[in-house]
């Protein structure tokens, strides 16, 4: 059975469908599939009618006969259509300074002859940036914080700065990555780039960026306590089996991803994994940094061959002809360290020492095929952790 509510609802909305309406105001209401054209339609004809009104103010004092009728059949058409949506359970607001406008035109429009304007009428104050209509029940109001806020560095690099800072709005703390004022054209489009490649990934082991500001070449980032190398660094004595081995798959099932999306990261780093801590000593694995990134399907990054990245494979003799087998070199050395907190490759008979070696092979062929195949291994090893093993 067809419920009469949805079909005065859709009746509501579809009387507007063929109403011209300018962008300027639909732009305003373009969340609200229903009704936006209906509230941008409304919104756009009751400016008109304040901004002429605003000036017979000045002037004449006098608000044409016509105006008059066709303001006091708006007025009608907006009170019409905030009461059907009531009845039907939707509720929509109209700005109180727009409802205190109607209010105050209601006590001297007339329908013939034009409408003398008061003399003591107050200008009506135009809203056009912004929506005044809105539904409550779909809609969350944020602070919005005037303060300025004071950015602390927390790193640096080569092509940016790293800073943090507490959101006002939400008190949580973010990163801003800005780039360097010195940048060359092509490093501060790879920048950009690292921004929209970064934006295009949703993933756990994948850090997370939300805004970019293209004035300042800079974007927000989820904020990471430490990089992987410092993380271990400080923990290495404490660190169990069981722990640097949830470390190792996190950093695996990210790199893992990135690869199934298309992308090579080309500066695999203890510098580029970062570590976010929680309470209780768990720790969650990111992978950041995609300034070197490649796309397989942009001819881009295969434009230079200049060797660049912190662990570059020694067999590699072109940058534009990096692969997979490319990037399981420099996990090696991530995955060593994770293992052993040494900045040196494994070079025992144990397990991990067994995978860094196949990763780090001096002939390429010998080396994992693919990441995937990789984990495998990883997940495959032994551990038998205390009873007092923390998180991670």
């Amino acid at each position: 059975m067809v419920d009469p509510t949805e079909l005065m609802l859709a009746d509501l909305s579809n009387s507007y469908a063929a109403t011209e309406v300018s962008n300027t105001f639909l732009r305003l209401y373009v969340s609200d599939s229903q009704f936006g054209r209906a509230f941008a339609s409304l919104h756009e004809r009751l400016n008109g009618h304040f901004e002429s009104i605003n000036d017979r103010a000045e002037t004449t004092h006098h608000y044409w006969a016509e105006q008059s009728r066709e303001m006091l059949a708006l007025v009608k058409e907006v009170t019409d259509f905030l009461d059907s949506l009531e009845r039907a359970g939707v509720q929509v607001d109209l700005a109180g300074a727009y409802v205190d406008a109607i209010k105050s035109c209601q006590s001297w429009l007339v329908r013939s002859g034009g409408s003398t304007i008061p003399d003591d009428f107050d200008q009506i104050a135009i809203i056009k940036y912004e929506p005044v209509f809105s539904r409550p029940d779909a809609e969350i109001k944020l602070k919005k914080s005037s303060q300025r806020i004071q950015l602390q560095l927390i790193g640096e690099g080569s092509y940016a700065k790293v800073f943090s800072f507490v959101d006002p709005d939400y008190g949580v703390k973010f990163a801003v990555k800005r780039a360097k004022n010195d940048l060359s054209e092509r490093d501060l489009y790879r920048f950009r780039q690292e921004f929209e490649i970064l934006k295009r990934l949703r993933f756990p082991y994948v850090v997370e960026v939300f805004q970019y500001d293209a004035t300042r070449n800079e974007y927000q980032m989820e904020f990471c306590e430490s990089t992987l190398r410092n993380y271990i660094k400080k923990r290495n004595n404490a660190l169990s089996f069981s722990s640097r081995k949830r470390i190792a798959l996190q950093f695996l099932y990210g790199v893992n991803y990135i690869h199934a999306e298309g992308f090579l990261h080309r500066d695999v780093s203890l510098q580029n994994v970062l570590v976010k801590t929680f309470n209780g000593g768990a720790v969650l694995v990111k992978l950041s940094d995609f300034g070197l990134a490649k796309d397989k399907n942009s001819e881009y990054t295969r434009t230079k061959t200049e060797m660049r990245g912190t662990y570059r494979d020694p067999v590699l003799e072109s940058f534009k002809d990096y692969g997979v087998r490319n990037e399981i070199y420099s996990i090696g050395w991530v995955l060593s360290y994770i293992f052993s907190g040494r900045e040196a490759l494994l070079a025992q008979d144990d397990a991990p020492s067994q995978i860094v070696r196949r990763c780090t092979a001096h002939d390429v062929a010998d080396r994992y095929v693919s990441v995937r195949e990789l984990i495998g291994d990883v997940e495959g090893m032994e551990a038998t952790p205390p009873p007092t093993d923390a998180p991670a």
